[in-house]
């Protein structure tokens, strides 16, 4: 459904530390580096069909954080899920929400960690238990 998602970010470095960390974490490995023909830099990451870019507003304008939007990203246990979190936590991010671990719901049971990077996008790691 999707071919992209993308954030804005104040300081692409920063990113770039914090991204390489969390989505190596997932198999996506070191963040490609781009510049827009407009000067603004830009990160992408790829893997398995999925694109995440982070890049500086090409508009000029400061980069901020959608409210009430959540990028959500599958993970492979819930021993990953907190991992997702404790990287995240460890490279500048910030807890959101409950504490990571199971969840009970209509959608059925599981495993989530909700982050905030430090640009203020919220992500959240997921495990759904077969």
């Amino acid at each position: 459904m999707f071919s992209h998602i993308m954030v804005g970010s104040k300081d692409i470095e920063r990113s770039k530390r914090f991204y390489d960390a969390l989505l190596g974490l997932l198999g996506a490995g070191e963040g490609f580096r781009n510049q827009a023909p407009s000067g603004q830099h830009r990160l992408f990451y790829r893997h398995d069909g999925s694109s995440f870019g982070v890049t500086e507003p090409i508009n000029g304008a400061e980069a901020t954080c959608a409210n009430g939007g959540t990028i959500g990203f599958k993970c492979t246990s819930a021993e990953q899920v907190q991992q997702f979190h404790d990287i995240a936590i460890a490279h500048g991010g910030t807890t959101c929400e409950d504490p990571p671990g199971l969840r009970e719901g209509n959608l059925g049971a599981m495993y989530l960690a909700y982050v905030r990077d430090p640009d203020g996008n919220k992500l959240c790691a997921v495990y759904r238990p077969k």
